[in-house]
């Protein structure tokens, strides 16, 4: 079983490369959400899907219960989701920013700092020493 959930983790992370490789920006917020939600889908399998109880410790015993799930997870999983969240809005707002400058979200019309030439050509009048 674990290996069709690998296997699914996977497929979701090669998707999500695949759209980050793309020039428009609009993909690459998809491709950076799609990777951040396999980062939360292996962090789940790596806390045993199949527990049968909750995380809650009983009352006057100190450790969780054989068989609880791992709680260490879930908080790292609710964490990720929030920190995905925050990222992924303001990766769509500086797409939406350069839209109306630029009128478009193509990656490669946005050549300003190509246009101003290499930094390491020799300037004209020094001797490169």
């Amino acid at each position: 079983m674990n290996l069709a959930y690998a296997a699914a983790i996977s497929l979701i992370f090669a998707a999500g490369v695949f759209l980050l490789l793309s020039r428009h920006l609009l993909r690459m917020v998809f491709g950076i959400s799609l990777i951040s939600g396999a980062g939360n889908l292996v962090l789940l399998l790596a806390g045993r899907i199949g527990a049968t109880s909750p995380p809650v410790i009983a009352a006057g015993e100190t450790v969780l219960a054989e068989g609880a799930a791992n709680p260490v997870p879930q908080a790292l999983i609710l964490t990720a989701i929030v920190i995905g969240f925050g990222l992924s809005a303001l990766l769509v707002s500086l797409a939406f920013s350069s839209w109306r400058s630029k009128g478009t979200l193509d990656g490669r019309r946005f050549t300003a700092a190509e246009d101003l030439g290499s930094p390491f050509r020799a300037r004209p009048g020094k001797d490169g020493a």
